[in-house]
């Protein structure tokens, strides 16, 4: 529980992934609609109305081109207010333009007059934005700039927190990590717990819980304006769910005279906050995170009502269409996946996929439903379904139903 009250000092949005592409597309619309939300929220606020700052996290480019650089700061222009700074990285999508990060590097400064590298300081805290020299890769030359900036923003006082970002996660930190992170600059970040640190790159959802980590300092993911990829390999569908399209997420980030840092994710499609707000109240003390490894030791069961059951929807000659009730947790708002196990009339293991709870999605529904497929014609079957938490327990109890196909 708080002592004092939360007053902002400074509040700013980042954002990652946008990939604006050459034509119109969606992603242009999402961006746009992005910052005017954020202005919405901090023009809400009774304490302190101020955007203070739009940080872009890289890829806001799908493949580097001079239409989509230009259309990006076009948006940025018609949307964002005097007294909002804007930083902006590059990464390995706009690099992928012809030349390179050589000819990528040119147009950012070309186009939006900033440098790839960039050191400023907003109403007293310490902003650090930093582009990968080559892919999502940082050479002894990007290594040296990001130390030598950590050492003078801690100069300005070790007890405030320093806003890093990057555009790829840091390997083994925040949910998307697994596939889409880096090592380059751990061992730089470890001297600095009071880095509060921001990535993207894989598209991973913000409001799974996994999304801040906490070990040698604090890590938080971007998520994306276009696609969603999750971290997991066991689904039927792969890392893409269904839907991937309907994705539009950004974080909203407040630190008051305290250096205490709140950071809100937030649902762009529904203008809406996930039911999570990331508490660090002293960045600069390892020994008083909150979000560490400790939360997979401590974590409950995920759960079914007692009343749940599952319902045969359709059974055709190979598969079968059932739908069932969300699970729940007793330690974050919603479950993360579902293992669905087929067996057949000896009570063999025939069939067993895993597949997402959809909760990527800010109005995630009340049933799941899906097909059981590659299954003989003819026969019966058992099916069971576990509920999985994020942090790797299984329901105790399987919901449990007998189908026959045809």
């Amino acid at each position: 529980m708080e002592t004092k009250k939360f007053i902002p000092k400074i509040r700013f949005m980042a954002v990652s992934d946008i990939h604006i592409k050459d034509e119109p597309s969606v992603e242009r619309d999402r961006f746009a609609k992005a910052i005017n939300c954020a202005y919405k929220i901090a023009e809400s606020s009774d304490t302190y109305k101020n955007l203070d700052a739009l940080v872009i996290v890289g890829d806001f480019a799908n493949n580097g081109s001079l239409i989509q650089m230009e259309a990006a700061k076009k948006i940025i222009d018609e949307n964002v207010k005097d007294g909002t700074q804007v930083i902006a990285s590059i990464a390995s999508h706009e690099y992928h333009t012809e030349g390179g990060p050589e000819v990528a590097t040119a147009r950012l400064k070309q186009v939006f007059g900033c440098e790839p590298d960039n050191h400023v300081v907003i109403n007293g805290f310490h902003f650090i934005s930093e582009s990968p020299s080559h892919g999502c890769n940082y050479n002894d030359e990007k290594k040296k700039w990001m130390s030598d900036n950590l050492k003078c923003a801690a100069k300005d006082g070790r007890d405030k927190p320093i806003f890093v970002f990057q555009h790829p996660h840091n390997t083994g930190t925040v949910y998307g990590s697994v596939l889409w992170g880096e090592d380059d600059l751990i061992s730089i970040y470890m001297d600095y717990p009071q880095i509060v640190h921001f990535s993207g790159h894989s598209h991973a959802p913000i409001n799974d819980p996994r999304s801040i980590h906490q070990n040698h300092f604090t890590s938080l993911g971007t998520g994306t304006l276009s696609y969603f990829e999750l971290d997991e390999f066991d689904k039927k569908y792969g890392t893409i769910p269904p839907k991937k399209e309907q994705a539009a997420q950004m974080l909203i980030v407040e630190a008051d005279e305290n250096n205490r840092v709140r950071v809100y994710p937030y649902d762009v499609l529904t203008e809406n906050f996930f039911p999570y707000t990331w508490e660090i109240d002293t960045p600069s003390d390892p020994d008083s995170f909150k979000y560490t490894q400790e939360r997979y030791n401590k974590a409950s069961f995920p759960y079914f009502d007692k009343n749940a059951e599952i319902k045969v929807l359709a059974e055709a000659e190979n598969e079968i269409e059932i739908e069932f009730p969300q699970a729940k947790s007793d330690d974050d708002p919603y479950v993360n996946s579902y293992n669905i196990t087929v067996k057949n009339s000896d009570d063999f293991v025939v069939r067993r996929f895993s597949i997402w709870s959809e909760y990527y999605f800010y109005n995630m529904p009340e049933t799941m439903k899906t097909v059981v497929d590659n299954l003989e014609p003819d026969m019966e079957y058992t099916i069971e379904i576990k509920a999985n938490s994020f942090w790797y327990t299984t329901s105790k109890e399987a919901l449990k139903c007998k189908a026959h196909t045809k």
